[in-house]
């Protein structure tokens, strides 16, 4: 293989890169997972006979979800055994920064991060077939390769698994503007202690998750409804090191592409990201991840060069 040939061949995986990048962290949950199925893909791709491939796109989706249907029947396994409740790893960006035209395959409603955590209730094969179809409009056909399955098959477990994402991933279309004021009076009521503030905004039936993966405490499973979760968060508060007032900041930040809050101690530090389910103005759901190595990416700069909240 000549330099030339082998840059060529680079190059057009790399056209690639972000797309894969995409599938796998929606088929994984796991950013450094998805990181190392698409360096897999790209070692498969050097070896494989690439003038025979007429749409590498194609090629490739097939390719990683093939390495990611592998990985999560392994992954399932550690999962059950995680201590606590195992959340996905969060994609965090800068407030400022809206989800451009460029970012629809990988950002948006298709891929909250609510429904990131209800697709890890999915069985493998339900998962990729949802995720491929529903998430980046692949065909049955091309998806039953990846599974080795009936497109008719593949189509039965994308319906089944369209269903419990339907039913518990809460609302589909919430208004930007609704959303993030509720995520404000959550943080500002928070900061303040202030129990009625966090009952205003807080659904009855609200649920909080956390996840701390046994390094950093965090309750073992979801809290219902706002009495509970209200005072939990303020007993959070009340004890954080160095004070509420000194020791504690929130900034608003983009988890997967919606308004979401990172909090940092008195250093500047992200030490959790909390993503939020916002229905008729009221928050319904919270998800917390306070495990440091989900935040590695936020750690590295996504909340740092944030301004002060006015």
């Amino acid at each position: 293989m000549t330099g030339e040939q082998s840059a060529s061949e680079g190059t057009e995986f790399e056209q690639h890169r972000r797309y894969l990048a995409a599938v796998a962290y929606r088929l994984l949950g796991s950013l450094a997972d998805a990181e190392d199925a698409v360096q897999d893909a790209w070692l498969r791709w050097q070896a494989a006979d690439q003038s025979a491939v007429r749409d590498p796109r194609a090629y490739l989706t097939t390719i990683v979800s093939r390495i990611c249907y592998d990985q999560l029947g392994s992954a399932r396994a550690r999962r059950e055994a995680y201590f606590g409740e195992w959340l996905p790893e969060p994609q965090v960006s800068h407030a400022q920064v809206e989800p451009g035209p460029e970012d629809a395959a990988t950002l948006g409603e298709s891929v909250s991060y609510a429904m990131l955590a209800v697709m890890e209730q999915l069985g493998p094969a339900e998962r990729v077939a949802f995720v491929l179809h529903d998430v980046f409009a692949l065909e049955f056909g091309e998806i039953a390769q990846a599974l080795g399955r009936s497109p008719q098959a593949v189509r039965q477990l994308a319906s089944r698994a369209r269903r419990r994402v339907r039913e518990d991933a809460g609302p589909r279309r919430v208004d930007r503007a609704e959303h993030r004021k509720a995520v404000a009076a959550f943080a500002a009521a928070t900061l303040n202690g202030d129990i009625p503030g966090l009952m205003a905004v807080l659904d009855p039936d609200v649920v909080w998750h956390s996840d701390g993966g046994g390094v950093v405490r965090a309750g073992r499973r979801p809290v219902a409804t706002a009495q509970r979760v209200s005072r939990l968060v303020a007993g959070i508060v009340a004890k954080w090191p160095g004070g509420p007032r000194t020791g504690l900041r929130l900034r608003e930040v983009q988890v997967n592409g919606q308004p979401g809050l990172a909090a940092l101690d008195g250093a500047g530090a992200a030490v959790g990201v909390i993503a939020f389910v916002v229905d008729g103005g009221l928050i319904t759901r919270a998800y917390v991840i306070v495990n440091p190595e989900k935040l590695s990416g936020v750690a590295n700069g996504a909340v740092s060069a944030l301004p002060a909240r006015r």
